[in-house]
């Protein structure tokens, strides 16, 4: 009975609607027990958990629920108030020794880029939802002079030939230089000034110069010193830079997604998703990935389903999120709503931020790419229904052992003089 009720729900939910389908208040109000999850896990060291999984853990866990909130604050202003509150609490944590703790203090910008480009996106979000610097004189002076680090760090790096900063020594991602570079247009858009025109001018003819060759598409990883690629194009990093590229260069952001999608798009009938290496290279997971089935990797799935609601690609909105609910297996107590158990809190919290994605105010050119194919259920249902038929077999075959060896028990006890 379980197993049945278990494959009843998974084939219900594939064919949840996605944010796309929903008004801004029905999608904030679906995050909310979501949410509630998450402050409940943070609270109780989730963050800490994380961060023993991979380096950014504690991290992550904390800016998106921040992020989230000021999502949901956006998309319906009856909670606008409290995600205020959540989002300045995400922050405070962040500036706590525990988020400051595993990044390098003594960088360039302090604590590196990824920490100062993601507080500083975090931060000027606060400022856009509490109604610009004026409504909010602590976080907008603090986003002034973290946008002046960032600014400074940039011209630097500009100067020696690179467009990248580093994360931790030796060190260069281009997607945390991206999420830095987006909180500097944000910074310039809350203030109505062009401060740093010529900095995010400079910057992009210099990554538009440094590409993979193989995808066109910015890199996973480069040189410090230079910027030229160390690894290409990679789904996990780029499903996630393009959320921040959208604040940069709204429709260069567009073109690059259409790009993404033809090399990442999942080759898998019954499994949409995004592939963590382009089609045809079928290289391992690692810790930036996490584990790959098929060459899909959850992580870069999740983060795409935002792009997808970003972008306005209903079709791969539609089908990411039936998959997530589908394969997620949500359970909903308490006004809690939880994934997997809740046993990685980070994926919750990246789900989340994803399925929120409306709530961004840089809407990037919307230009759907090619359909995804609605037949991707049909086998998903088909897999779930021969594991229930063999889970049924198994259950019925021992049932009838059973009663044949309890038949023989009760023969033998009655033939016992």
């Amino acid at each position: 009975m379980v197993a049945t009720a278990v494959v009843t729900l998974s084939t219900v939910r594939s064919y949840t609607s996605s944010p796309l389908s929903q008004s801004g208040p029905e999608v904030a109000a679906d995050a909310l027990p979501r949410l509630r999850f998450l402050r409940s896990e943070l609270e109780s060291g989730a963050g800490e958990r994380m961060q023993a999984l991979f380096p950014e853990g504690f991290f992550f866990t904390h800016v998106l629920h921040g992020l989230s909130w000021i999502n949901v604050g956006t998309l319906d202003a009856d909670h606008r108030d409290e995600a205020l509150r959540e989002a300045r609490w995400s922050l405070s944590r962040l500036e706590s020794p525990a988020g400051t703790g595993p990044f390098p203090a003594d960088a360039a910008p302090a604590y590196g880029v990824f920490y100062a480009g993601w507080t500083a996106w975090l931060r000027g979000r606060i400022v856009e939802l509490s109604g610009g610097p004026e409504e909010a004189p602590d976080e907008a002076r603090a986003l002034a002079s973290a946008a002046t680090e960032l600014h400074d760090a940039f011209d630097a790096a500009l100067n020696s030939q690179t467009p990248y900063l580093t994360a931790y020594p030796g060190q260069a991602w281009p997607v945390d230089s991206v999420v830095a570079m987006a909180a500097l247009q944000l910074d310039d858009r809350l203030r109505d000034s062009d401060a740093h025109a010529a900095t995010i001018t400079a910057w992009k003819h210099a990554v538009e110069a440094r590409l993979d060759p193989e995808t066109g598409l910015i890199p996973h990883q480069v040189d410090p010193a230079t910027g030229e690629p160390v690894q290409g194009a990679r789904g996990s990093s780029q499903a996630l830079l393009l959320r921040f590229l959208a604040e940069i260069d709204p429709d260069g952001a567009a073109e690059d997604y259409r790009v993404f999608r033809s090399h990442f798009t999942s080759d898998i009938g019954m499994m949409p998703g995004v592939r963590e290496y382009p089609r045809g290279n079928d290289s391992p997971g690692d810790v930036d990935s996490g584990p790959l089935l098929f060459g899909l990797s959850a992580s870069a799935s999740t983060v795409a389903l935002g792009d997808a609601v970003l972008f306005h690609d209903t079709p791969a909105a539609d089908a990411l999120t039936g998959f997530a609910e589908a394969a997620g297996m949500a359970i909903e107590y308490g006004g809690q709503r939880s994934y997997l158990g809740g046993v990685v809190a980070v994926g919750d919290a990246f789900l989340v931020w994803s399925l929120t994605a409306e709530g961004e105010s840089a809407h990037a050119g919307r230009n759907p790419t090619a359909e995804v194919p609605d037949w991707w259920r049909a086998p998903w249902h088909v897999g779930t229904a021969v594991a229930l038929l063999l889970l049924w077999s198994a259950a019925i075959y021992a049932g009838r052992r059973c009663v044949r060896r309890c038949s023989g028990e009760r023969r033998a006890a009655a033939s016992t003089p």
